[in-house]
C-alpha cells in the first residue's frame, strides 16, 4: 500500500515537471515579446521623416513586416474593445440603438482617407516631434478599416441569442453581468473571432494609405510593408512588388498559425449547433500550450481569477439618496427624438458653415454625379460577386475537407492589397487601349468579395444533413433544389456577407477609382476618385462634401435594401 502511494506521488510529481513543450512555449513567448518590444521602442522614438529612406532591399522587409503587423494588432485590440462596448450598448438599449446603429452605418461609409484628412493633424499636435503622432494616425486609420465589421457581428450575435438559452439564464437567476459573460459573449465568440480574421485581412487592403500618409501639404511616411509598396509603385519596381507579396504571405501565415488558428479552435467549444462538426479543427500552437506543464501551473491562478470575476454577481443598485424622475414613456421618447433631431440639425449646420462659403451648385452636381457612378459600380459588382461566389461557397461548404484547404487561401486573397495589382492593371489598360472607367472597377470588389464567399461557406457547412437527405429522398434537384432547399438555408449568412462586402466596396473605391504606376495616373471617375483627388489637394470643404454624399448613399442603400433583407433573414431564422 505504501509503495502504491509512493508510486502515485511520484507520477503526480513527474506530471508537474517541465517538459520539452514548456521549453518550446517559453521560447515562442519570449520571441514574441522581444519582437513586440523592438517595434514598440521604435514607435516611441523621436520623429524622423523616412519618405526618402524607405529601402527596397529584401533585407529590410522583415522589420517592415514586424512594424506593420504590430500596428494592425494594436488596431485590432482597440477594435475589439470598441466592438464589445459599442455593440453591447446598442443591443441592450432600444433608445441607444436608434442612434448607434445608424451612426455605425455612417462610420462604416466614411472612407479611410476621410478619417486621415481630419485626424492626422490632431495626432501630430498631440505628440509633437515624436513618432507616436504619425504612428497613432496610422493605427487609427487601420482601426477604421477593422472596427465596424466586428461591431456589426457582435451586435447581431447579441440580438440573435436563442430564446431557450435566454430562458435558461433567467431560470438560473443570472445577473446582467453573469448573463453577458456566461451566455451572450460565449455565444457571440465564434462569429466575433471569424470577423476579427476578416478585419485583420481588411486592414492589409488599406495599409498603403495608412503608412504613406499624404493630405495636402502634410506628408508622413512610416516604415512598413505599406510604405515599401508605395515606394515600389513610385519607382515602378516589379521586383520589389514581388518581394512585398512574399513578405506579406509569410506574415499572414505566421499570425494565422500563432494567433487566429488557436483562437478559432478554442472558440469551437462555444458554438451552438444541432449538427456535429464533420472535421474537428486542430491547432499545433494551441496543443503546445495545452500540454506545457509549467505554463499550465502558472496560468491556473490567472484563469481562476478571471473566472471568478466573470461569475461574480454584480447587481449595481441605485443609492438611497438618488432621485429618478418618473415620466411617461411617450414623454421620454419624445425628448429623446428631439435631442437626436437637434444633434442632426447642429451637425448639418456646422457642415454648411464649414463648406458652404467655398462650394457652389456645380460642386454639388459634380459630387452627386460621381456618387451615382460609384453606386452603379458597387451594385453591379455585388451582383456579379453573388453570381460567382454563392455557387462556389455552397460547393465548398458541403465538402468539409475542402473547407480546410480553401479557407487559408481565401484569407490570403482577402488580405491582398489592391495596390499590388496596380502595375498589371495599368499596363494592360494602356497596352490594350481599354476604358479605365470600366476596367478599374473590378479593383473595388477585389478585397471585399471574400466576405460573401466566407459567409456562404459557413452557411453551407452548418446546413443540416437531415434536410439534405430529405431533399435527396424526394428527388429535389436542379433549380428547384437551389430555390427551395439551399438558398433559404444560407440566406441569413449571405445577407451578412453582402452587407459587409457592399460597405467594403464603397471604401475600396478610394484606392480603386484612382490608381498610379510611377508617373502614370489613371482615373475611373466616381466618388472615390473625387475624394482621393481632393485629399491630395488638401481641399477640406470638398473632402467633407464627398464624404457626406458617400455617407448618405451608403446609409440609404443599407436602409432601403440590406437592412430589410437582414430583418427578413432574422424572421426566417426564428421561424425555423
Amino acid at each position: 500500500m505504501e509503495q502504491h502511494a509512493q508510486a502515485l506521488m511520484g507520477g503526480m510529481w513527474q506530471q508537474r515537471l517541465p517538459n520539452w513543450r514548456d521549453l518550446a512555449a517559453v521560447i515562442l513567448v519570449l520571441a514574441l515579446l522581444v519582437a513586440l518590444g523592438t517595434a514598440a521602442r521604435q514607435m516611441a522614438s523621436p520623429w524622423v521623416d523616412q519618405a526618402h529612406t524607405i529601402s527596397l532591399s529584401p533585407g529590410a522587409l522583415p522589420l517592415y513586416a514586424l512594424r506593420t503587423t504590430v500596428r494592425m494588432l494594436i488596431a485590432l485590440v482597440a477594435s475589439l474593445l470598441f466592438s464589445v462596448i459599442y455593440a453591447t450598448i446598442a443591443a441592450k438599449s432600444a433608445r441607444a440603438e436608434m442612434v448607434l446603429i445608424p451612426l455605425l452605418d455612417v462610420l462604416q461609409s466614411v472612407p479611410i482617407l476621410g478619417y486621415l484628412s481630419f485626424t492626422v493633424v490632431f495626432f501630430i499636435r498631440l505628440f509633437p516631434r515624436s513618432a507616436l503622432g504619425p504612428e497613432c494616425a496610422a493605427i487609427f486609420a487601420i482601426f477604421t478599416s477593422q472596427a465596424w465589421n466586428m461591431a456589426f457581428s457582435f451586435y447581431q450575435s447579441l440580438r440573435t441569442v436563442p430564446r431557450d438559452l435566454q430562458e435558461a439564464s433567467s431560470a438560473l437567476r443570472f445577473s446582467s453581468w453573469q448573463r453577458f459573460w456566461r451566455l451572450e459573449a460565449p455565444f457571440a465568440m465564434p462569429g466575433l473571432i471569424w470577423n476579427m480574421m476578416m478585419s485583420m485581412s481588411g486592414g492589409w487592403f488599406f495599409v498603403v494609405a495608412a503608412e504613406a500618409i499624404s493630405v495636402g501639404d502634410v506628408s508622413y511616411t512610416l516604415p512598413g510593408v505599406g510604405s515599401y509598396v508605395a515606394r515600389a509603385i513610385t519607382q515602378q519596381s516589379l521586383t520589389a512588388i514581388g518581394w512585398a507579396i512574399l513578405a506579406m504571405t509569410v506574415t499572414i501565415a505566421l499570425y494565422d498559425q500563432l494567433l487566429f488558428r488557436p483562437m478559432v479552435v478554442w472558440a469551437e467549444k462555444f458554438r451552438v449547433e444541432q449538427t456535429a462538426l464533420a472535421v474537428v479543427p486542430w491547432s499545433p500552437v494551441l496543443e503546445l500550450f495545452r500540454h506545457a506543464r509549467l505554463l499550465q501551473s502558472l496560468g491556473a491562478g490567472l484563469r481562476a481569477g478571471v473566472d471568478s470575476i466573470m461569475r461574480a454577481r454584480f447587481s449595481p443598485s441605485r443609492p438611497a439618496w438618488s432621485w429618478r424622475p418618473r415620466l411617461p414613456r411617450s414623454v421620454v421618447d419624445g425628448l429623446w427624438y428631439a435631442a437626436i433631431l437637434c444633434a442632426l440639425g447642429y451637425s448639418a449646420a456646422s457642415l454648411v458653415r464649414f463648406a458652404g462659403p467655398t462650394l457652389n451648385r456645380a460642386d454639388l452636381a459634380s459630387v452627386l454625379s460621381a456618387g451615382g457612378l460609384t453606386l452603379l459600380r458597387v451594385t453591379v459588382l455585388i451582383v456579379l460577386a453573388t453570381l460567382i461566389w454563392v455557387p462556389v461557397g455552397v460547393a465548398v461548404g458541403l465538402r468539409p475537407k475542402l473547407v480546410q484547404t480553401v479557407q487559408p487561401v481565401a484569407q490570403f486573397l482577402a488580405a491582398f492589397p489592391a495596390n499590388l495589382v496596380f502595375p498589371v492593371v495599368v499596363v494592360l489598360i494602356l497596352r490594350l487601349h481599354l476604358n479605365a472607367r470600366i476596367w478599374l472597377s473590378p479593383l473595388m470588389i477585389l478585397g471585399t468579395q471574400w466576405y460573401i464567399l466566407f459567409n456562404v461557406i459557413a452557411g453551407a457547412s452548418a446546413f443540416p444533413g437531415d434536410l439534405r437527405e430529405a431533399a435527396g429522398c424526394f428527388r429535389i434537384r436542379g433549380i428547384r433544389w437551389w430555390r427551395e432547399v439551399m438558398l433559404p438555408g444560407i440566406f441569413p449568412y449571405y445577407v451578412t456577407g453582402a452587407i459587409t462586402a457592399s460597405g467594403g466596396a464603397w471604401n475600396a473605391s478610394i484606392v480603386a477609382e484612382a490608381v498610379s504606376w510611377g508617373q502614370i495616373k489613371l482615373s475611373a471617375g466616381g466618388l472615390g476618385a473625387y475624394i482621393a483627388q481632393m485629399t491630395d489637394a488638401g481641399d477640406y470643404p470638398r473632402i467633407a462634401l464627398g464624404i457626406a454624399v458617400m455617407s448618405v448613399l451608403v446609409i440609404a442603400m443599407n436602409r432601403l435594401l440590406w437592412r430589410p433583407l437582414y430583418r427578413l433573414s432574422e424572421r426566417r431564422t426564428r421561424l425555423d
